[in-house]
This record gives C-alpha cells, sequence and structure tokens, in this order.
C-alpha cells in the first residue's frame, strides 16, 4: 500500500515556474515506477512524465518536454516535477501515481493516486 501527497501547486504567470512534489508513505518506495498526469476542467486526465524506480528512465508527453523534468530522490520518498516556462494551457490539477512495472503513458496502469495539487497559469 502506498499513499501519495501532492504539494507545490499554485498560481503564476506565463512563463514562470513552479515544483511540484509528492511525497510517499511506505518502505517499499523505490521499488515503484511514478507518474505524474493532469486534468483542466471538462477535460479527461492525461498523462505528463514519469520516472523508473531507480530513476534511469523518464518518459514525458510530447506538451511538455524540454518544458518539464521529473526526478526522484529515493532516500526522501519522494518524486518531483520541475516545470518551466509554463503556459496558460499548462493549467490543470496535476496528481501523482505509482505503479510497479515500467514507467508508462496510461493512467490505468497506475494503482495508487493522491488527491492532486492546483496549477495555474495566468496569461
Amino acid at each position: 500500500q502506498v499513499q501519495l501527497a501532492e504539494s507545490g501547486g499554485g498560481l503564476v504567470q506565463a512563463g514562470g515556474s513552479l515544483r511540484l512534489s509528492c511525497a510517499a508513505s511506505g518502505r517499499t518506495f523505490s521499488s515503484y515506477a511514478m507518474g505524474w498526469f493532469r486534468q483542466a476542467p471538462g477535460k479527461e486526465r492525461e498523462f505528463v512524465a514519469a520516472i523508473s524506480w531507480s530513476g534511469g528512465t523518464t518518459i514525458y508527453a510530447d506538451s511538455v518536454k524540454g518544458r518539464f523534468t521529473i526526478s526522484r530522490d529515493n532516500a526522501k520518498n519522494t518524486v518531483y516535477l520541475q516545470m518551466n516556462s509554463l503556459k496558460p494551457e499548462d493549467t490543470a490539477v496535476y496528481y501523482c501515481a505509482a505503479q510497479r512495472g515500467r514507467p508508462d503513458y496510461t493512467t490505468t496502469m497506475y494503482d495508487y493516486w493522491g488527491q492532486g495539487t492546483q496549477v495555474t497559469v495566468s496569461s
């Protein structure tokens, strides 16, 4: 069982940066691949980025590639999402998720989810 708690969201102007954190409970955090997803009002939840248990493999949605960076610190049971050059279309609730397999783009592959943190980018 893994419990996840996101933090770091907020209001930022276009072009600005935010760093999201996702703290995980449990001693087996390092065995889970972690993902970040987002959901804007009226839209489906979509993939943003994911990272393998070791941190050696990362994947990104095309819409954030080159602007966002996912990383993890297994000693702190935390995964991060550094978001730079933010755009109004990045506005959404951001969720972290965990699963025992490989990093994946698909929401249904993830077993555990946090409650989400709101990111709002003003133009």
